[in-house]
């Protein structure tokens, strides 16, 4: 792959860059667990849960997909709910809190793969973005070191702001380049989630590059992805 023939690379970052994804898995598997065992009528949270209604979509849309799947309805609530709170943002702000215990407690470092690329990328002077919908990106990316490497960084806390679609719309993929002056036929979206791959097809960029953490090369494929990695170090 020659990075020449692309102006800007814009990556997710949970999954992609940092394992954090590990930790929101974990942080999403502690709050559905507690939350299902009050419904002993329904089916218990799995990991495919994770990849087929969470992962890649912002908080508050995650925990929505996921209780629809189960046939359960909250209310939407406000993001000043409590964690304690039984609605959709409650239920949000309970798995971020876990997330963000984990992450104080554990740290994070980027994939050794990830940051050889980044690394290269920076000295071919491509220009680098990152598209997250988790509102903790600017804080993995300053734990993780790297946050120096992204002088655009369009997460969960700047589309809610400006009111940006979330994953799978296109649209946060869409500001990041425009916010890079980079047109997205010469740009590339680096995503390991099902909703992130369609929001790189759908916004009709460059090259749409998966990385299978678990959602599969096939999977990745059929829902936008042209290329396939299990590592980003591979394309190097």
């Amino acid at each position: 792959m020659n990075w020449n023939d692309y102006e800007a690379v814009l990556f997710d970052l949970d999954g992609v860059l940092t394992p954090t994804a590990e930790l929101h898995q974990r942080a999403w598997f502690t709050m559905f667990t507690q939350f299902f065992a009050d419904y002993p009528e329904i089916a218990p949270y799995s990991e495919a849960d994770y990849f087929a209604y969470v992962d890649g979509r912002p908080r508050y849309d995650g925990v929505a997909a996921m209780l629809a799947a189960r046939g359960l309805e909250c209310e939407w609530g406000n993001p000043s709910d409590p964690p304690a709170a039984k609605t959709v943002c409650g239920l949000g702000n309970r798995k971020n809190a876990q997330f963000e215990e984990l992450l104080a407690r554990d740290g994070i470092a980027p994939y050794p793969g990830s940051l050889a690329l980044i690394e290269h990328l920076h000295e071919l002077g491509t220009h680098m973005a990152v598209v997250s919908s988790s509102r903790n990106a600017p804080e993995v990316l300053s734990i993780a070191g790297i946050a120096n490497y992204f002088p655009v960084v369009v997460d969960g806390t700047v589309a809610e702001i400006n009111g940006v679609p979330g994953k799978p719309a296109p649209d946060m993929y869409l500001a990041a380049a425009s916010r890079l002056g980079v047109e997205p036929s010469h740009a590339v979206v680096v995503e390991d989630a099902v909703s992130g791959v369609q929001s790189g097809r759908a916004g009709a960029f460059g090259l749409v590059l998966g990385v299978d953490r678990g959602a599969g090369h096939e999977v990745l494929k059929a829902n936008g992805a042209d290329l396939v990695v299990d590592d980003l170090g591979d394309l190097l």
